[in-house]
């Protein structure tokens, strides 16, 4: 999960972890982009990623991972986290690659929904 609001974060993590989610943080695009990286090919089953954060933006990390030449890189799920619901936010969200748009305040029904339709394991 790339969150660089702490309250948010938490909130978001107590969701994920109540169905059994491990979790690992980044509070920014690049380190988000570094810890994929740095990962072992099919580590991560999605990518929870704020829109707008300091450092790098989510979009940005985003394109960066899609560009990676390995093949969890283009099918990880990314799920944009945002509070900017307009249709051009989530256009510009899909067009820099990420799978699935999650408005804020994150509703947590909502969002283990999403997942359910992306990741493999019971949620």
């Amino acid at each position: 999960m790339v969150e660089d609001n702490e309250l948010n974060r938490e909130i978001a993590q107590f969701i994920l972890e109540h169905t059994g989610i491990t979790v690992v943080n980044a509070e920014n695009g690049k380190e988000a982009v570094e810890i994929f990286k740095a990962s072992e090919q099919g580590e991560f089953d999605f990518i929870l990623m704020d829109v707008m954060m300091p450092v790098m933006d989510g979009l940005e990390a985003t394109r960066i991972i899609r560009k990676m030449e390995r093949p969890d890189a283009v099918q990880i799920p990314i799920f944009a986290m945002t509070a900017n619901a307009f249709s051009d936010d989530r256009k510009r969200c899909k067009e820099a690659g990420m799978t699935e748009h999650l408005a804020k305040p994150l509703n947590s029904e909502k969002m283990i929904a999403k997942l359910r339709l992306y990741y493999n394991r019971k949620v």
